[in-house]
């Protein structure tokens, strides 16, 4: 079994290296490649995708796996290569459900759909991506008849990013969080609004990377396996652990933009060059699912990010930088870049509201998947539901229906882990306060050592070797849950607003 345990470790690192390839194209798309390119980068994306899409579907792959099961069976569970050989019939299964041809025509279409949206959103016209949204709602419908039926259709979407998930899961985890998030927010409203004006007017662009980087380098981010660039929509990405890239962009106009992007993305990227070596080009690699990597995001940006020890020790370096903030105090500043108002861009919202923006996306991807809601009235929905959840109503599609690049990848039943990234990051917290019972001593002096030693050592290290709840209850002692996020919210802004 040996032999065929090595025959299948190296297909899997030509896929690891097909992706890696599929990695750096796109990754190039959003930040060097010439518009012109388009056309050619959808071909040159569906020929690798679809060669990755028949190795990973072959019936060499199959032979395998069938053969390797019994004895896959007969190791630790927590071994590499059981856990090697359980996901790859995971993906295995799910690739033989899809034809070759479709790889490549989703390549193309979400490669002209992404240069469309970019386009759309810089001209705030719906219009122009409107086409090629109905081309990938078209595909996403072909794609989840292509599976056996579930218990609903969305959960052929989710699975893909949380394995084991289901619709009526987070259904019930966010019909659950969202009265007591209201509940937050109505008392926030009825205090005196926080003034955060100083955080609107000009910040040298050059100046605010440069203390991104130096904010970053301090949390422990590897430049010699990693770089930053800018693109329109902040993302990670990279052909592999050894080198794993984020984009970041920059407000001339507005502080909060870089500085918390910059953060998390660094916290997706960490996460990425964090696996163990030995799961190099294996398909261990990625981590347990997107709401983990969102919990590790959401934890740097904020938990870390936006807490009084963070800008304890980093605000002096902030002013150096800005000397416009030296007649703004520490109290004011925190207070500042916590302020609770709900807002129109999800990616700059605060902690308070931000579930709220992905609720809304949930249904509406629903809505859509269900065929509830066709294209063509998504931009009136979106509006309807911003003034239904958080009381405001975008006055271009630019920020509203436009604001995410998610759609135009093709990426549906993705949004929801952004929130379950919320209450992990919350649950893995309380758990590391247990553990590093003077953390906050030590951000107050700018020391991040310990707190990425504990996450390389619970989280990172094992890559994709255990499912989302599976890894929750491992190292928090629990599944995926609410609570620990409810109560942190309750205490930081009650301390904030005085309720």
């Amino acid at each position: 079994m040996e032999q065929k345990m090595q025959q299948l470790k190296a297909i899997l690192a030509d896929l690891a290296d097909l992706g890696g390839a599929l990695a750096i194209l796109s990754w190039d798309q959003q930040t060097y490649m010439p518009p012109g390119a388009a056309e050619m980068r959808g071909q040159q994306l569906g020929t690798i995708g679809r060669i990755a899409h028949e190795k990973g579907a072959s019936k060499e792959l199959g032979d395998l796996l069938k053969a390797l099961k019994p004895y896959a069976a007969s190791l630790d569970p927590d071994s590499d290569d059981a856990r090697i050989v359980k996901h790859a019939l995971r993906d295995y299964e799910r690739a033989t459900c899809i034809p070759p041809e479709f790889v490549v025509e989703q390549n193309e279409v979400t490669t002209l759909a992404n240069q469309a949206w970019a386009e759309a959103r810089a001209k705030s016209d719906f219009s122009i991506f409107h086409p090629h949204l109905e081309k990938i709602v078209e595909l996403v419908h072909r794609y989840v008849g292509f599976f056996p039926p579930a218990e609903h259709p969305y959960d052929i979407l989710l699975d893909a990013y949380e394995p084991g998930m289901k619709t009526s899961e987070v259904k019930a985890i966010f019909n659950a969080l969202r009265p007591q998030q209201v509940e937050l927010i109505k008392a926030i409203s009825a205090k005196p609004q926080v003034d955060d004006s100083f955080l609107h007017q000009p910040f040298d662009e050059q100046k605010q990377w440069d203390f991104g980087v130096e904010v970053i380098t301090k949390f422990g981010y590897d430049w010699q396996r990693g770089r930053q660039d800018k693109s329109t929509h902040p993302f990670t990405g990279g052909p592999g652990m050894n080198d794993v890239r984020l984009t970041t962009r920059v407000a001339p106009d507005f502080f909060n933009t870089m500085i918390f992007g910059t953060m998390h993305e660094a916290g997706h990227a960490m996460y990425g060059q964090g696996p163990s070596q030995a799961l190099l080009r294996t398909n261990l690699t990625d981590g347990a699912s997107l709401a983990v990597h969102e919990s590790q995001s959401r934890m740097w940006e904020n938990l870390v990010g936006r807490s009084l020890p963070f800008w304890q020790y980093f605000y002096p370096r902030l002013q150096e930088y800005f000397p416009q903030l030296k007649g703004v105090s520490l109290d004011s500043f925190y207070k500042g870049v916590n302020k609770v108002q709900p807002s129109l861009i999800r990616v700059e919202a605060d902690e308070a509201t931000y579930n709220l923006h992905i609720m809304l996306r949930l249904e509406l991807e629903i809505a859509i998947v269900e065929g509830k809601v066709p294209v063509k009235d998504l931009p009136e929905a979106w509006n309807k539901k911003m003034k239904e959840y958080l009381g405001v109503t975008p006055p271009n599609d630019a920020v509203g229906v436009l604001q995410d690049i998610h759609w135009s990848w093709g990426l549906m039943g993705y949004f929801s882990t952004y929130a379950l990234g919320n209450l992990i990051s919350a649950q893995l917290w309380e758990k590391i306060d247990q553990d590093l019972p003077d953390l906050a001593a030590q951000i107050r002096q700018g020391k991040f050592e310990a707190l990425l030693g504990w996450l390389r050592e619970k989280i990172h290290i094992h890559g994709r070797k255990f499912e989302p709840q599976e890894l929750a209850q491992r190292v928090t002692g629990s599944k995926i849950d609410s609570a620990p996020y409810v109560k942190y919210l309750k205490t930081k802004y009650g301390q904030i607003y005085g309720l």
